[in-house]
């Protein structure tokens, strides 16, 4: 009997959704040391591969990765209404719907979520720092604040482990 988890259509759809916009497992898994190795010195690229993996199989994680993604994707390919369609193309500072679904991974783990996103959000390292370069012509205006909110969520899964608590 085999032990491997079978992943819904929903997750998979996601997980290719992440892979097909360039961002990996481990470009998330970079984003977690990141926010993390000050309060865990001996934290391993696999222990936030691990929490990671558990944030991804939530089905609101997944259904904010699909819900933003294709709002990305369409708008790089034009096919959003105006004024929608320049909002999500210049990713205007004072939309802030990307944000809101962006939160709805981070509060998955409870309050710490927020704040592990607000720094990383403000900081944009790794992965970020590329999905926020608006001259490569690609949008990634939810795509971004997703893949923070998946290391937030991630950090925030891992600091509650730490007390001993699962989830």
């Amino acid at each position: 009997m085999s032990t491997e988890r079978k992943m819904t259509k929903l997750e998979e759809t996601a997980r290719q959704l992440l892979i097909e916009r360039g961002v990996t497992i481990e470009d998330i898994a970079e984003l977690v040391l990141f926010l993390q190795k000050k309060y865990h010195p001996d934290l391993t690229v696999d222990e936030c591969v691990y929490n990671i993996e558990r944030v991804l199989r939530k089905r609101e994680v997944q259904n904010a990765i699909i819900t933003g993604i294709q709002l990305d994707v369409m708008a790089e390919q034009g096919k959003l209404d105006e004024p929608l369609q320049t909002i999500i193309n210049s990713d205007e500072s004072l939309y802030g719907v990307d944000e809101i679904l962006a939160f709805s991974i981070v509060n998955v783990y409870g309050s710490i979520g927020f704040t592990n996103y607000g720094y990383i959000d403000k900081q944009k390292p790794g992965i970020l720092q590329h999905l926020n370069d608006h001259s490569t012509g690609e949008v990634h205006t939810f795509l971004d604040d997703i893949v923070g909110a998946i290391a937030a969520a991630a950090s925030s899964r891992l600091a509650h482990s730490a007390k001993g608590e699962e989830s």
